[in-house]
């Protein structure tokens, strides 16, 4: 078995019909510091827009502020932050500034978004999304120099600026970027970056297994050597018997392959998705899935012993480095079942891949 698997907790602050936006900041609030009690090594900030039956989490670098203040020695990351929709010199102040409230715990994990309607609500143009993004990387990692800089793209112009403050790592916090369709991965390897996989629009764990060879494959010929970080977000329920791990999270499960099936349906034609990026068939595999393809293919549901077994298979057959579980896939799992689930994985589970 390999060992040096790195486990963190995906936080999304989740919405469901029962609970006030009052009452979920402070639900997700409870679970993070639950998790860092039990021995979790990070934890992970989704960002959300225009969703409020899904998230209320639009904000990820306020929340990780919060983070950083109520907790001691977990990694915080952000899984991922949306650069094309902000302006980078912000981001890179902002970002900086957090890496200083949180001593150096900052993972600064980026990406583009995989829907073009969260581009519509901030009246931008998701087919710019690419080029916008690669700007901004190169902007933020110039502010970060604590050198003064120009940049004049097509996107982005700046003549002679110094920012301020520059982050406390050196040179700065670890970049991930954030990886959903199949093309992005030979872009992620050709930039030599640590990749994080969202693999929600794929309907088994090993249709991966081709598109992370092509990222290792991109990132040798573009000549980045050493081992390189393959993060994997991924469903991960914890029970005492199989029986409670199947069921409890399945109404919450079901609830949110139906939700996917649904964005990805109205995204279909939009403008910006790359032409290998086949919505109409991915929403057909996911409509014919039953909980018992997602148990068997998207999930790791089980009791300790059972997901110790699944993980280990993942990890050989995938090669990833760190697992960014999810406790409540689908926004309606009870907070106390959340928090059983962390603190037996922290416990029972994770210390097999110490």
């Amino acid at each position: 078995m390999e060992l040096n698997l790195e486990f963190g907790l995906f936080v999304e602050y989740p919405s469901n019909e029962t609970t006030t936006q009052a009452q979920i900041f402070k639900d997700s609030m409870e679970l993070i510091e639950a998790a860092e009690e039990s021995g979790s090594e990070g934890i992970w900030l989704a960002e959300y827009h225009f969703d409020p039956s899904r998230s209320v989490l639009s904000a990820p670098i306020t929340v990780a502020g919060a983070v950083a203040a109520r907790t001691k020695k977990v990694k915080i990351g952000l899984a991922v932050h949306v650069l094309p929709l902000r302006n980078p010199v912000r981001i890179a102040e902002e970002v900086a500034t957090l890496d200083h409230l949180s001593e150096g715990r900052l993972d600064f994990g980026v990406g583009r978004a995989a829907f073009p309607r969260i581009y519509r609500g901030y009246g931008a143009n998701y087919a710019e999304s690419r080029e916008r993004f690669d700007e901004c990387l190169e902007v933020i990692l110039r502010s970060w120099t604590g050198e003064p800089f120009s940049f004049h793209g097509k996107y982005y112009d700046y003549e002679d600026l110094s920012v301020t403050p520059t982050p406390v790592q050196k040179p700065h916090p670890p970049i991930r970027i954030g990886a959903t369709s199949a093309d992005t991965f030979e872009l992620v390897g050709r930039m030599g970056y640590p990749i994080f996989i969202n693999p929600s629009r794929v309907t088994t764990m090993m249709d991966l297994k081709p598109m992370i060879a092509e990222f290792h494959e991109a990132r040798r010929k573009a000549g980045h050597t050493g081992q390189v970080d393959v993060g994997l977000r991924i469903p991960v329920y914890v029970a005492e018997t199989e029986e409670k791990a199947y069921s409890e999270p399945k109404y919450s499960t079901m609830f949110q392959m139906e939700r996917l099936v649904r964005v990805v349906k109205e995204s279909i034609n939009q403008e910006g998705i790359t032409v290998g990026d086949d919505r109409r068939a991915q929403a057909e595999r996911l409509e014919s899935l039953t909980y018992e393809d997602v148990l068997a293919n998207m999930v790791v549901y089980g009791t300790p012993e059972s997901v110790v077994d699944r993980l280990q298979q993942l990890q050989e057959e995938l090669g990833i480095t760190q697992v960014i579980y999810e406790v409540n896939f689908g926004c309606n799992v009870p907070l106390e079942h959340q928090i059983k689930s962390v603190r037996l994985l922290n416990e029972k589970v994770a210390p097999n891949f110490k």
